[in-house]
This record gives C-alpha cells, structure tokens and sequence, in this order.
C-alpha cells in the first residue's frame, strides 16, 4: 500500500500549522483516510481538536530531533496504520536529516510545501539565506502567507523560480484571498529588437522560464558568457550568465540553448554580445518539456560587465 507523506516546512511561527489545519480541513484531502500528524515543533496555532476529528486524524507531537527516526516512524506505522501522512518539520533540525530519514515500506513524499511568512521574509533571508535557499530547493509550492499590497511579490518569486524553477510559487492575503499583482519588465518586449541591459538579464531569464510563448519569434539582443559542453547537440552552446541563488558560494549558470553556425569558433567563459532569434521547443535538454531556445544571428566579442553576478 502506498502511503504519501505531505512534508510542511519553513520557519518558527511561518504559518505551517494554520496551513496543515485548512488543508486536514479540506474534505477532498481528508475524506475516507486515516491521517497522522506528526509535528516538530510548537508554535503560536495549535492543532484544535474538532478539526483533527473531522479530518480522522491523530496528532503527534515531537519536541526533539531525535525522536524522529526509524523506531517512531515504524511503531506509528502499526499503532495508527495511517493512509496519510501529513509532517510538519523544524526546519532547524536541518534538510540534510529530512532527505536521509528512514521511511516504512510504503511511505513516499507526495509533496514538499515551504509556508512563508511574507512580513519577516526579508529579515530571515538576511540571516538564514541559506537554510531558506534549502528549503525552497526541495520545495513543489512555495506559499508566502499574509502579503499587503506593498509585498514585493514580483520580486521574491524570482528568487524563488530562481532557486527552484520547478516550484509553483503563490502569495496570499491575510483573509486567504491571492495577491494580484503584476510583472513589469524593464524592457520593451514589443521593440523590433528587444535589448536585455546586463542588470535586467536575470529578470528576463526567470520571466522567459515562466513565459516563454512571449518571446516566440522575438529578436533579443544581450551580453553573455558562453558555456560550451560535448553533451549539448553540435551546433549549439549556450550563452548566459552567473547567477547568485543563496549566497557567492552557492552559484548557477542560467541561460537557454542556442543554435549557431559559428559555435566551434567560440571558447568556454567567453563574453560576447548576441542577437537571437527566439522560439519555443520541447527539448529533451529541458527535460521534454517546452522552453525557449534560441538561434544566434550576429555574435561579437565583448568586454565582462561590471557586475558579473546575476542577482534577483
């Protein structure tokens, strides 16, 4: 039988608890199983106990890293014979423990959800970047939770789509309503040539990845380092840049394929200045999923520029 494991993560009064409450609240979610609950750590919400009812689940509470391993999971295994499980983790105990941890037969991580706190986002990745930075990178839906109008919401998703592009990434209001807000790109995506300044690539990379039907067939224009690899087809390179996902040591190299007939003339980590022409193809590079891909029209030697990390 498998059992899925629904794994809520993030910081200490995030708003992990309120969100495994609405969704064991959810009928579609709880009808006919048998939850269990394990939490990690005790915040401010508490699990009441007419919900934990109505959505048949038992609760256990952890209150040290220890107490989670393969004894407790197995013993709950028998004792409450759930068809669901549902683990709010203390991220503090670190993504390395979660990724390790022993699973009974059976059990398997359905989904991975980081709850945030938009309000205190801010001060946390100042000073915990890089446990957030893990978090996400696992994450399939990343919730930021009481958001205002004033939330920068266009830019935290680009970090986040960044760090893990595969993750739906969503902004609530207090009242549970989603933010509406919109995109706007530093660049006239309607020019003849759209012409990407070295501080706005980062911006057009995340927004092509979320929309690449936007640029079919349009002509861009930017400055890159070329990334040249023996498993790319021949013919093709790619030219993008460095970008910062959690701090200087933990970087990417962002950019899309690109088809050229003069790629066995250009060097690895060399910069030039491309045009393109721009279209959308479901590519086994991108994992048979639809993505940009690019076809160079003019390529020049160019100077690094100045700041030759990508930040978001």
């Amino acid at each position: 039988m498998k059992i899925p494991v629904f794994v809520i993560h993030g910081f200490l009064e995030g708003g992990k608890t309120q969100f495994a409450l609405e969704t064991l609240a959810d009928e579609y979610f709880s009808d006919g199983e048998r939850n269990l609950v394990i939490a990690c750590e005790e915040g401010i919400e508490e699990y009441d106990d007419d919900t934990l009812k109505r959505a048949n689940a038992t609760l256990v509470m952890l209150e040290d890293k220890s107490e989670l391993n393969e004894k407790f999971l197995t013993e709950c295994q028998k004792k409450y014979k759930p068809t669901q499980i549902v683990l709010e983790y203390n991220c503090m105990w670190g993504m390395d423990y979660l990724r390790d941890m022993y699973m009974p037969k059976g059990w398997f991580v359905a989904q991975v959800i980081t709850v945030v706190d938009a309000t205190t986002f801010d001060v946390y990745l100042k000073n915990m970047k890089s446990l957030f930075m893990e978090m996400a990178k696992d994450a399939d839906l990343i919730i930021f939770n009481r958001c205002t109008e004033d939330t920068p919401a266009a830019m935290y998703k680009r970090n986040m789509r960044a760090v893990n592009p595969k993750a739906q990434v969503v902004f609530e209001k207090e009242d549970g309503s989603q933010l509406e807000f919109e995109e706007e790109m530093p660049f006239d995506i309607n020019a003849d040539v759209i012409e990407i300044a070295d501080v706005d690539y980062g911006i057009w990379y995340i927004d092509a990845m979320d929309h690449p039907e936007k640029y079919k067939d349009k002509t861009l224009k930017f400055k890159a380092m070329v990334y040249i690899d023996k498993r790319l087809p021949k013919g093709y390179f790619v030219p993008g840049r460095m970008a910062m996902t959690c701090c200087e040591d933990d970087t990417a190299f962002i950019g899309f394929l690109c088809e050229s007939s003069y790629t066995d003339r250009l060097k690895s980590k060399q910069w030039i200045e491309i045009t393109v022409k721009a279209s959308v193809e479901k590519r086994e590079e991108y994992n048979d999923e639809e993505g940009v891909v690019l076809r160079a029209l003019h390529i020049k030697n160019a100077e690094k520029p100045e700041e030759e990390l990508v930040y978001f």
